[in-house]
């Protein structure tokens, strides 16, 4: 990666930011690859998600902030620090995913079940989390929430999406900003309780 930023004058000008929108492109072809079964597609999707790591550990480095060294040096102390019941003689968790939880939230020393959700995630994807992490911390949601079969769930949401274009709504839109009040309920309920019991 080095030899190649020395040496084309394209990649030699690309920056964190203005590399997001080719993170973002091939995360989505990583998904499809996934989607599609193909191994061969997913070898290629793999490295070029790999390439993307590279490149900005590489751009990083360039400015001496941290070396791809660093990057995965990190990554291997927080996978042992996660998983304490692989590395030591720490019994396995009854829940797993709620004990890789509680250990995130110490080390980020997170306060609101918000923390942590990317705003630049896809919205759907993002409201998924915001109602899980809500209903995790106990925070009471005025959203319906018996179960509901797969397939429902496909046509329910295509065809809201259908009658939002009908109505000229962008329905992504319209899906930010109801989940905006949702948030901002979530941070109220959070900062009541925080006042009742300092």
């Amino acid at each position: 990666m080095r030899s190649i930023r020395r040496g084309c004058p394209w990649d030699a000008e690309q920056t964190h930011a203005s590399l997001v929108t080719y993170l973002v492109e091939e995360s989505a072809e990583l998904v499809d690859a996934i989607d599609s079964g193909d191994d061969a597609d997913l070898r290629e999707e793999l490295g070029d998600l790999l390439l993307q790591i590279f490149f900005h550990a590489e751009i990083a480095a360039e400015q001496g902030r941290f070396t791809l060294d660093e990057v995965a040096s990190e990554i291997a102390d927080k996978l042992v620090r996660r998983h304490p019941y692989v590395f030591t003689d720490e019994a396995v968790p009854e829940d797993v995913v709620a004990s890789w939880e509680q250990r995130k939230r110490q080390e980020k020393a997170r306060t609101s079940a918000l923390d942590g959700i990317p705003a630049s995630l896809a919205t759907l994807v993002r409201a998924t989390k915001v109602i899980g992490r809500a209903r995790a911390h106990g925070v009471q949601l005025t959203l319906p929430s018996e179960p509901i079969e797969p397939d429902a769930v496909g046509a329910g949401l295509l065809s809201i999406v259908s009658r939002a274009h009908a109505s000229g709504v962008d329905a992504d839109a319209a899906l930010r900003a109801e989940l905006g009040h949702v948030e901002s309920h979530i941070r109220a309920v959070e900062e009541g309780a925080k006042r009742r019991h300092p």
